[in-house]
């Protein structure tokens, strides 16, 4: 007896693609955005400031360098959650949020990886001197780890986009193909038993079936 093969129809296909989409963008959005929060928490920059003949030393978050990257990860992350609330044409939309907040992570992460005014503004403060700026500026890997978070989260965009009418919504569980729900018949009341009117009257029906 030959052995039968189930060949894959293309339903079953696009609902095994969409699953795994669906699984590796929750994974990379979620991950992205607390890696880029994380790392906006930690010290991107460094240097020594001149202060009464001395080496000042200075430190700088990534907070304090630009909150563009947090921000954005915030924002990406809620649009993640959007997604699976919204339907079509809604969905496309907030998939391109999605994918613009990753992209804007990452630039802005990069950008503030060689900026210095955020110490140069505490070099003022340390010194006295507006016109003063910092010494021996050194950056950490942080910025990079953010913009590898905002990565994720572009990535998590693009797969919104390209597989995010495979996915399913909220109320789905509250729909069966997107047909009404049957009418349940009413109970059978018989009239010479009280408990079945007192039923009928709390389930909302008239018992006299008029």
């Amino acid at each position: 007896m030959d052995d039968v093969t189930a060949v894959p129809t293309p339903r079953s296909e696009a609902a095994r693609s969409g699953r795994l989409s669906l699984a590796v963008a929750l994974l990379c959005g979620a991950l992205g955005a607390a890696v880029a929060l994380l790392a906006t928490r930690q010290q991107w920059s460094e240097g020594t400031a001149t202060v009464a003949g001395g080496a000042f030393p200075l430190t700088a978050k990534g907070s304090d360098v630009t909150g563009v990257p947090a921000a954005l990860a915030v924002v990406g992350l809620a649009a993640l959650v959007a997604v699976f609330a919204v339907r079509r044409a809604g969905r496309l939309a907030v998939a391109a949020l999605l994918t613009l907040s990753g992209a804007g992570t990452v630039a802005a992460a990069l950008l503030g990886a060689s900026d210095s005014g955020a110490l140069d503004e505490k070099a003022a403060q340390a010194s006295g001197d507006t016109s003063a700026t910092v010494d021996a500026l050194s950056h950490t890997a942080w910025p990079y780890v953010a913009a590898v978070g905002g990565v994720l989260l572009l990535l998590a965009g693009l797969l919104a986009l390209r597989y995010g009418r495979l996915w399913p919504a909220m109320s789905g569980r509250y729909e069966r193909g997107g047909t009404p729900r049957p009418r349940r018949k009413p109970v059978a009341v018989d009239p010479d038993r009280p408990e079945d009117l007192w039923k009928a009257l709390d389930r909302g029906e008239d018992p006299t079936g008029a």
